[in-house]
Order: C-alpha cells, then structure tokens, then sequence
C-alpha cells in the first residue's frame, strides 16, 4: 500500500543480509507447515574456505583494505584496468564549468560527489547515527516512486521497461545535496521504536523499528502516494562473479507457486536492461532491479551524482521537468567524453573495477564452533535461500571469473520477508514485501572495512543476530528456529555467519 509522506514506514527494510530462510528440522513457519528436513554437509566443504573460488583475494583480511584487493588471477592488463578504474571510482567530481573538463559534471543534485564516498572501502554504507538522526546521510538514501496513473505508465511497467514510477517532481530519489545555487531536494528524517524480543533461555534482544520522513522539502510537496524505500550502499565484493552465475542456473531454483510445498517461494525480477536494450534476469540490488554490472554502474552515476553516461545520458541527472532551475544549470558534457559527463571509455573502467573487487577468504571455517554453527544454519532453514554454492559460466576476456566454484551464500531470488521488512514499494516484479537474498560472503568483515555493524536495507539491525530476528515471512520458520535455540547454539550459527 502506498504510504503518504511522514507515514510510518514500520517496516522498511529489505536485507543487507537478506532472507535467512526455511526449509530444515520440523520447525513450524508462518503457516503451520513443517519445512522438509535438509542434509547437513559434514566438515569443510572442498572449496569453501576460498569462496571466490581461484579469484579469491589472497590479500589481509585484517584491515580496511579487505574488500579493496583485486581478483585473483587477473593478469598485468587487469591489474593495470582495474588500478585505473579504481582512480575513477575514487575521483570527487565538481560542478560545471570547472578549471578541467576531466571531472565536471556534479549533480546539479546529488548524494555523493564520487563512488567511493557511498561505498567507502568499497564496503557498506550506513545509516545516519540514531544520536544524531538529523546527521546528512551520504551512504544511504530515499528511493521514491508512485503508482501508474497513466496509460503510458502501465505500459512501461507492463512492457519491464520501467521498474517503478518516479514522483514527479522529485524524480526516483531524493538528492539531499546540491551544487551552489541550488537547494537539494529534502532531507531523510528517521526515527526508531524499540521492539524487544524474547529468546529461549529468557535473552531479550531490542530490536528498532524505523520510521520514515521527508523534513525540508525545497521543491514543494511530495506526491500524496509517494512511497518512500531506504537503501544503503552494499558491498561491492563478487560482483563479477555473480554475473558470472549461469542465468539458467538461478533460474532453476524459483518455485513461485511453491510446487514442493516447502514454505520458499523464490521468484526472479525480470528487468529491462539499458545496456543491451533487452529484458534481463535482475539480480543486482536489493529487489534485484539490475541486470548487470554494466547497467548498475550506469544508474547509480546518473542517480547518485548526477552524471550524463552512455546509458544514461541526462546531464541533469535526477532532475524532472518540475526542477526547471536544474534543468537549466550548466552541465559537464563535453565532446572529450563523446557528449557525455562520463565516457564510455570510463564507464567501462569503473564497470571492470566493480567487477573485480576480490571476495576475501575464509576465516577458521575449521573451528569447531564454526562448523557446529554451520550444522545449526542449515538445521534452521537458513540454507535454504542463502544458498551455498554456485558454478559460474564463461566470462569473455576474463578467464579468472570464468569456471569458478563460488560460495556466495544466497539464490538471488526474491522471498517475500513478511510485514515486518515490507517497505510498501513495488519495483518490477518484486512487490512491496520481496527482497533479494543478499549473498553472505563478508559479512564478517563489516566491521573490520567499514567501521560498523549495521545490516539490512536501511541498517536497522545492529548485528547479524538482529539482522535475523527482524526476518519474516518464508523466512519465519528459520528465524523461529533460531529464536529457539539454545544460547550456546545461537552463539555458534553466528561465529559461522560471521566467518563467512
């Protein structure tokens, strides 16, 4: 259901660390129905302690830079792409007309000046702290859309060449920053609730419950059904891999209709596709809205800084029509770029660069807390959409990617989360209660690179352990069945969710 601005928005969070769903031991989920029992691997798996397979990262994962490696295998020529990519990634772009041509083209609204400043480390972005709620968020933003109200709309929507409707003045998100002269869109105002919960043993763990709102509205008011989602920058580790993953091969695991009777009823988003004008399987971001790397990549510089590229050629970023002082605010388009703000040429760098950020390895995956807490993830159901292991395909020119047995720890499917994570929104074929499964891989190296521990859409849980809690829906079972165990035996599923 649309919500109106400043509505709660109680259950806006889609994960960071997506569904720990069911499908083990006979633990009742949400309807009722025993989940079927699972085979539980024995020790460690051949493989499993390089999870990005030969691409692994063989670098310290004892430092910011775990996620900063590049992948391994990758040659001289990669090694020097992937060097300059990164220098892209990190560029601070300014606003037109600048001293040089080479980095103009900022906003005129914006969340970020570069790629880096979101995922700082190439790692997780954050909320704004709850002591400070008013504090400008940089790695995290407001998505907004409307329903269709046109015929045109609902053919877009209907025809996958749209994923959403913006609202019509404040376009897909909101800028909160802006170049000078210009105001930005509004800021995120958040507040949170506390929910305690009881775990066997008499343990209380207080969840919060976000709520959502628009303060300092400069364009005017939002449209009375905007619906507001919450998004934090996710890791950027893997990413070539996962495109690497057969499309067949994700496929094979959706069961929509929940043939096997098993509670799961993984789905995938099929989404148009910018860069191959086509409709894709969606398996990047949090509802799986992105088909590609490529496309992803295209998107964010567009949205999130504002630059005119090859996919998206709109000097003017965001802006709608409604924003005519934006519109008409001078841009970085030059004919060094081919017309653009960011060439093809330096798409393709950052694309090859995100493509290649090294998954780290394993830590004590031999330990035996670890592998008793690895029995107990997939007792629960856990498993059953954090996916263990995929092979991937044959990458063009990057034979490191190709042919890689991968342990990513999702399906990339959507699951439907229950209220308790549904922002409301639809995008695609994802409805306001799916998510994608975000892979696990790293996890426990949040903290380590990224300074924190927040986890989920919007960062509302503080921990792997809230993070699960906060789980719903198909994943109802396996969150119960955690709730259920023993304190010893929580303690030992995190140790292994947090040496992944």
């Amino acid at each position: 259901m649309p919500r109106a601005l400043g509505q709660t928005v109680s259950t806006v969070a889609f994960a960071a660390f997506v569904p720990l769903i069911g499908g083990a031991v006979s633990l009742l989920g949400g309807s009722g129905a025993a989940a079927p029992a699972v085979t539980v691997p024995a020790g460690i798996e051949v493989g499993e302690e390089r999870p990005g397979g030969s691409a692994t990262s063989r670098e310290s994962v004892t430092n910011r830079d775990a996620f900063s490696h590049f992948s391994h295998g990758i040659g001289f020529e990669g090694e020097a792409r992937f060097k300059v990519g990164n220098a892209i990634f990190r560029k601070l772009w300014v606003a037109a007309p600048s001293s040089t041509q080479a980095s103009d083209g900022l906003g005129p609204l914006y969340n970020a000046r570069g790629c880096q400043n979101c995922h700082l480390k190439d790692g997780r972005g954050r909320p704004p702290l709850a002591n400070f709620p008013d504090e400008t968020a940089i790695s995290m933003f407001l998505r907004l859309s409307i329903p269709p109200e046109t015929e045109e709309q609902k053919r877009l929507l209907a025809e996958r060449k749209a994923t959403t409707i913006p609202d019509p003045v404040y376009g897909g998100q909101l800028q909160n920053i802006a170049i000078q002269g210009h105001d930005g869109e509004g800021q995120m105002h958040i507040t949170y609730t506390d929910v305690p919960v009881t775990l066997a043993g008499g343990q209380v763990v207080t969840l919060r419950r976000p709520s959502y709102s628009v303060i300092n509205l400069a364009y005017g008011p939002l449209h009375p059904k905007v619906m507001l989602s919450p998004r934090i920058a996710p890791p950027m580790i893997g990413l070539g891999l996962v495109e690497a993953i057969p499309e067949a091969d994700i496929r094979a695991n959706a069961d929509p209709d929940d043939a096997n009777k098993d509670g799961i009823s993984g789905r995938t988003n099929e989404v148009w596709s910018m860069s191959s004008q086509s409709v894709k399987l969606g398996r990047f971001g949090w509802k799986a809205g992105e088909p590609s790397v490529l496309d992803q990549s295209g998107a964010a510089a567009a949205g999130d800084i504002g630059l005119s590229n090859p996919l998206m050629p709109f000097p003017s970023g965001d802006c709608t029509a409604a924003q005519k002082t934006c519109i008409d605010a001078p841009n970085g388009n030059s004919e060094r770029a081919g017309g653009l703000e960011l060439s093809k040429e330096l798409l393709d760098l950052v694309t090859f660069y995100s493509q290649n950020l090294a998954v780290p390895s394993r830590r004590d995956a031999g330990d035996d807390a670890v592998l008793n807490g690895k029995g107990l993830f997939y007792k629960v159901g856990c498993a059953a959409c954090h996916m263990p292991s995929f092979t991937t395909g044959v990458v063009d020119g990057q034979p490191h990617l190709s042919k890689q047995l991968i342990w990513p720890y999702s399906d990339f499917l959507l699951h439907d989360m229950g209220e308790g994570l549904a922002d409301g929104r639809p995008e695609g074929e994802a409805s306001g209660q799916e998510w994608r499964t975000a892979p696990l891989w790293g996890v426990g190296l949040t903290e380590v690179v990224s300074g924190h521990t927040f986890l989920l859409h919007d960062g509302r849980a503080r921990n792997v352990e809230e993070a699960i809690l906060w789980h719903g829906g198909e994943a109802q079972a396996a969150r119960d069945g955690y709730a259920q165990l023993s304190a010893e035996e929580r303690a030992a599923l995190l140790k292994f969710v947090n040496s992944l």
